[in-house]
């Protein structure tokens, strides 16, 4: 197995947003960007590959590894990208299981560890704060 190819990298946060080609989704990752450094006060960083020119702003870092996996693998804590169709916002918990917030969160889909955010006009931000509130973030961690 080669790792994963989505790592932190040194690529301007602010920079990134402002190439985002939706004014709207840029808007979305600015509140998305101040709600998540606010609730977990970590310095949010732009993660990807130039490779496969996929980028996504994440929050934190821990180390962890797969279900009988040799290798150890870097991932953020909380995280989020703006795709075409939607905001996805990555969470390091099962979010289905938070069926009672989810219900009260406003049009949105979800898997287990993401959140499919369509327009922040119909959505609830007090209980998105609550959901990543949810996300484990040891202290001490950057």
């Amino acid at each position: 197995m080669a790792g994963l190819v989505t790592k932190e990298t040194d690529r301007s946060v602010d920079k990134f947003i402002q190439n985002i080609e939706s004014a709207s989704k840029q808007a979305d990752s600015y509140q998305l960007l101040a709600l998540i450094q606010e609730v977990t006060g970590l310095t949010p960083k732009v993660w990807g590959n130039d490779q496969v020119a996929d980028f996504l702003i994440g929050f934190g870092n821990y180390r962890y590894q797969r279900k009988q996996g040799k290798e150890f693998y870097e991932w953020f804590h909380v995280g989020f990208a703006a795709r075409k169709s939607k905001m996805t916002l990555y969470l390091n918990y099962d979010v289905s299981q938070e069926e009672e917030l989810l219900q009260q969160l406003g049009r949105c889909k979800w898997g287990r560890g993401c959140l499919y955010l369509g327009s922040f006009k119909n959505l609830d931000m007090e209980v998105l704060r609550k959901l990543i509130e949810k996300c484990d973030i040891p202290d001490g961690n950057s």
